[in-house]
């Protein structure tokens, strides 16, 4: 039986720790995610669920009234009307004028997940209805981010009537003016967040702009693409470009499996209409139909029904180390081929690209690791750590480990010559990417952007220590004289006996988990391992064993080995300790049990 309802907690974050946990092992302070009790139990009455389902439920504002449709989130009452979005509209009579009059649609995108799906969905679509396109995705090192006046040029040099730029764009006012001059009309269809005034464009689609009132800048680029792709198509329908039998109108929902991969890569939330996205696209990828994403599917291992953690673990890292280390191209290439035989081509090059990233990646975290550690006391409120030589491609990854490691805001910046390029990565409080913004409007910064967890930018070698203590004035603002403080956010306790496959088939209706519905986190309450062991090299796994011997779990613990959490899970000799974790369904030999992936624990004091 769960122990939510009897392990009462009604400490919030200004009351006490869970558990009266101040401090767990990973340094973080546990707190209860607060939900009505009566509330619980009556959602959970009403749909037929236990009551630690209906808990995580409201926990995540989830009332009764909206209950079913979140089980169940569907399209066709979440998928809004896309002129909603400002500029929608006049995008997409331009673009299906350019699909009746044949004219060369240039498609430019990002190199990552986000611009790889957005780019390659909105190739398919035109592919569909009858339009011509090229793409274009810019070369990471040489080129940088975004669009480029040189590329810009040649693109209308090679024939393109109109270029739609994805996942990038809104910032773009020098490259985007060149294009307007030269007669080139561009498209922007992006998510960042915008500065006060926008480049010259035909049609700014960005529902983040001040001026939009859709209420969706939530979407990730792909999200806002699928959007232009359902407003053009219902343009050419009224048109009447599909009367001809020769030209039937396409599904736009086969191309759901590319939106719901750029949606959980982005590490948007998954909430209202993303929740559609990300719930109906893994469906659709569940049926193989792009050849792309099966070939990578099959090199990466994959032989389950994919869920969010394939999307964002294993498929996504696959696709972004072509923009960060190889072929800004390939990404792209992958998802919009029907050549199963190239896929399999690329999704090996792509695979083995990724092993290089991650050898590049260590050594790269080793030095900015070793820099920031040096600070000792000293560290401000913000991780800054720059190196001469650093791969640019790896950056991001790497300020995302600073961020874990030292809890607070991390940017890491690749150093060549009188220049850096940084990449920045964000914690909940800390809306990162407006500082950047602010920093480039105070002239500290070259270039940058982005959103609140995460951002780029471009920085004088020269001006380093000005940007540092301008982000460490401006971040000390955000979080008040109260600081950041690392926190664990829990969903109750239980016994390892209830931990059971029933339960973990009902927790998974209230998927799909990631930024904004969060898997939910239990604690099994001064547990005792009756065995701990090293698996491979940096894992620790388990059995947790109940009261009485009633009950037992299997656990694991990724990457903890030589860490605090590592070695008390495996010198714990029978001592009592609180375990929190996430549970999940281990497939071993064709058969399927419950598994703790072990987060942190706390000596049951």
């Amino acid at each position: 039986m769960t122990l939510s309802a009897g392990l009462k907690n009604t400490d919030s974050e200004e009351g006490g720790a869970f558990l009266g946990v101040e401090k767990s092992l990973t340094g973080k302070r546990w707190i209860n995610r607060e939900a009505d009790d009566r509330q619980s139990l009556a959602l959970s009455q009403r749909l037929d669920l236990p009551e630690i389902v209906g808990r995580v439920m409201v926990a995540r504002g989830v009332g009764l009234e909206e209950a079913a449709g979140f089980l169940d989130p569907t399209l066709k009452t979440l998928l809004p009307n896309p002129s909603s979005i400002t500029a929608m509209d006049d995008a997409a009579e331009r673009l299906g004028r350019a699909v009746m009059d044949g004219e060369l649609i240039a498609i430019f995108g990002d190199y990552d997940v986000d611009g790889a799906t957005s780019g390659a969905m909105l190739k398919r679509f035109f592919s569909a209805v009858g339009g011509k396109t090229m793409a274009y995705i810019p070369d990471r090192i040489k080129e940088g981010y975004g669009p480029n006046t040189p590329a810009l040029m040649k693109l209308q040099k090679d024939g393109a009537g109109i270029v739609i730029t994805v996942d990038c764009g809104t910032t773009a006012y020098v490259p985007l003016e060149a294009a307007a001059k030269a007669g080139l009309d561009v498209i922007v269809v992006d998510h960042h967040t915008p500065e006060a005034g926008l480049p010259k464009a035909t049609a700014i689609i960005n529902p983040n702009r001040m001026d939009d009132e859709s209420g969706l800048g939530q979407l990730a680029a792909v999200g806002v693409a699928f959007m232009l792709a359902v407003a053009i198509n219902r343009w050419l329908r009224a048109a009447g470009w599909y009367q001809d039998g020769d030209r039937p109108e396409p599904d736009l929902t086969q191309w759901l499996d590319l939106v719901a991969l750029g949606t959980v890569c982005d590490v948007v939330p998954l909430s209202g209409l993303n929740r559609a996205f990300v719930a109906q696209g893994l469906k659709i990828m569940a049926g193989r139909r792009n050849p792309g994403l099966c070939a990578l599917a099959d090199v990466a291992g994959i032989s389950e029904p994919p869920g969010t953690y394939h999307a964002g673990f294993i498929l996504g890292p696959r696709i972004n180390a072509g923009g960060r280390i190889g072929a800004s191209d390939l990404g792209t290439r992958l998802l919009a081929t029907d050549d199963a035989g190239e896929a399999m081509e690329i999704a090996h090059r792509l695979d083995e690209l990724n092993k290089e990233r991650k050898e590049i990646e260590a050594a790269v975290q080793d030095a900015a690791m070793d820099e920031a550690e040096q600070a000792g006391e000293n560290l401000g409120p913000v991780v800054i750590a720059a190196g001469d030589g650093w791969h640019p491609g790896v950056i991001g990854i790497v300020a995302s480990r600073l961020k874990e490691r030292f809890n607070r805001p991390a940017c890491v910046i690749a150093l060549d010559g009188d220049l850096g390029t940084g990449s920045a990565r964000s914690v909940s409080g800390v809306d990162l990417g407006a500082a950047i913004i602010a920093a480039c409007q105070a002239g500290i910064l070259l270039k940058g952007g982005g959103h609140k967890m995460a951002a780029g930018f471009t920085v004088q070698k020269d001006r380093l220590g000005e940007f540092q203590t301008f982000l460490n004035e401006r971040v000390t603002d955000q979080v008040g004289e109260r600081g950041i403080q690392p926190r664990l956010y829990l969903d109750g306790a239980m016994k390892p006996a209830a931990a059971n496959m029933d339960l973990l088939e009902r927790l998974q209706q209230v998927g799909p988990f990631g930024s904004g519905n969060p898997e939910p986190r239990f604690v099994i309450p001064a547990a005792r391992l009756s065995y701990a062991a090293i698996v491979g090299e940096k894992h620790v796994r388990g059995i947790i064993e109940g009261d009485a011997k009633q009950g037992r779990l299997a656990a694991i613990s990724f990457n903890t080995v030589g860490t605090p959490l590592g070695n008390a899970l495996l010198n714990s000799h029978g001592a009592p300790l609180h375990i929190a974790g996430r549970l999940r369904i281990n497939i071993w030999q064709g058969r399927s049990s419950a598994q703790l992936h072990v987060d942190d624990a706390a000596p049951a004091w």
